[in-house]
């Protein structure tokens, strides 16, 4: 539930009821941004910064972006530094300060554990927005969307405020090249502080191949797995062998997606399922089959305290349950090249006229791909972008077919769209889950609203032992 669907009001209120409360890394300087100018209510996020251990950083960023007064509406957001190799000042601070700030508030008032999902796919944040989870006291690092072997020694050095890196995925880097990531703590602490709690990492994974090696793995073995299942909202991995795709475009699935969970039980770590497991019955067989527990993503989306704009959200509900919405894994929406599930609701990227009237760019760049250019230079090209500039880049025009900005889209779903003088607000992408329809049922069979605790309280209606 990327890009602040899962941020910390959703969190602290799962993590208060007992279960685990997950915050979204992604762009998170970007929401912490774009709140700020939109006059914070309530003054959280200014109280979490007031607790940033970096006093002047903190004053920085309040400076930048917070002016006293909310956005004033059709009032274009400021721009925030992009993800580069070699980042900036301002978008490493912000990026750390982010994560301290949702994490802090995810975890005020209690003492129950919240985590934090980062995607392998978007590399260049990650060892800043790491840090920042680990200075407000992270239990649970969530990382999946690739093979997140480096990981568990990033959290071993950023623990004892160590300088750490991590390797960057390069298209046509040479074998000499060293395109790594690198973080210095000191950047942001300049004095010796005592270590920090070392968070536990779960890798989310969608083979148990990619499962056995990562637990055999001297350096990336983690302390457990989260299995999902292609029916999970967001991204999803390609299926396995050659692309099929069924007569509504959508690829096809079949036994050689399935994990085998034999393997996994095997490997002694422990381990929870996601991906249509939002009932109590999934629950009762999930555990019935190994897994500790189960992940849910879609029917906490649709709650009170998720960060989805609340007029898109009781929509979702009615159409939802008067059966009119269908939820479509798009093969070529995501520039990743993963699936991507897109809901197709009425004034969303599920549209296909509310698409027809968007111009295409990519100024956030959150899911650009480095590559190398012939000088050995790093050049950065989105799938999403104008065409004419991806095919600039290297990129092939069929690559560039039928992408949607997630970044822009994303953030506009979680109320916080970007406007564009003379062209409107940025179009809204709804992301859910298949399955996600039966514990709506459930919960609010007349498409109210309901608590984070409701969600809790049905899946755990028919837990055993």
């Amino acid at each position: 539930m990327g890009v602040a669907v899962s941020g910390w009001r959703l969190a602290r209120a799962v993590s208060l009821s007992g279960q685990l409360g997950v915050i979204s890394g992604t762009a998170i300087g970007v929401v912490l941004a774009r709140r700020l100018q939109d006059g914070d209510p309530g003054g959280h996020l200014r109280r979490a910064l007031a607790r940033f251990p970096n006093r002047a950083v903190a004053e920085r960023i309040v400076e930048r972006y917070f002016r006293g007064e909310p956005r004033r509406p059709g009032t274009p957001y400021r721009a925030v530094p992009v993800p580069r190799w070699r980042p900036s000042r301002l978008f490493t601070e912000l990026t750390v300060a982010a994560s301290f700030v949702e994490v802090l508030l995810a975890k005020e008032g209690h003492d129950g554990s919240v985590g934090i999902n980062l995607l392998e796919k978007i590399q260049m944040p990650t060892l800043a927005a790491l840090y920042g989870a680990m200075l407000a006291g992270v239990d649970w690092v969530l990382v999946g969307a690739g093979i997140p072997v480096h990981i568990p020694a990033v959290l071993d050095d950023l623990a004892r405020h160590r300088p750490c890196s991590l390797p960057l995925t390069v298209s046509g880097a040479q074998p000499t090249d060293d395109f790594r990531m690198h973080f210095d703590p000191r950047l942001i602490i300049n004095e010796r502080p005592a270590p920090l709690e070392r968070p536990r990492f779960l890798a989310i994974i969608s083979s148990h191949v990619l499962a056995s090696h990562l637990a055999r793995s001297e350096e990336g073995r983690p302390w457990g797995f989260v299995v999902e299942d292609p029916v999970a909202g967001g991204h999803n991995a390609p299926p396995r062998g050659r692309l099929t795709l069924s007569d509504s475009g959508e690829p096809v699935y079949g036994p050689r997606d399935a994990v085998d969970l034999e393997v996994l039980r095997e490997l002694g770590l422990p381990f929870w399922l996601a991906g249509g497991y939002g009932s109590p019955a999934k629950l009762r067989e999930a555990r019935a089959q190994g897994a500790r527990g189960v992940q849910v993503g879609s029917a906490f989306a649709l709650c009170e305290e998720s960060g989805l704009d609340a007029e898109l959200k009781d929509a979702a509900r009615r159409e939802i349950l008067a059966a009119r919405m269908r939820i479509r894994t798009d093969p070529l929406a995501s520039p990743t090249g993963y699936p991507f599930k897109v809901a197709q609701l009425a004034g969303t990227a599920g549209d296909p006229a509310a698409v027809a009237l968007r111009r295409r760019r990519c100024d956030l760049g959150y899911l650009t791909s480095p590559y190398r250019r012939e000088d050995g230079t790093l050049g950065y090209r989105c799938a999403a972008e104008p065409v004419e500039d991806y095919i600039a880049k290297g990129g092939e025009e069929s690559g560039a077919d039928g992408r949607m900005c997630l970044c822009n889209g994303l953030l506009a779903a979680a109320g916080m769209p970007q406007v564009r003088p003379g062209l409107g607000a940025e179009v809204p992408i709804l992301t859910l889950g298949d399955e996600v329809g039966e514990a709506l049922g459930a919960i609010a069979p007349d498409a109210g609203r309901y608590q984070a605790r409701d969600v809790v309280d049905y899946i755990m209606s028919g837990a055993v032992g």
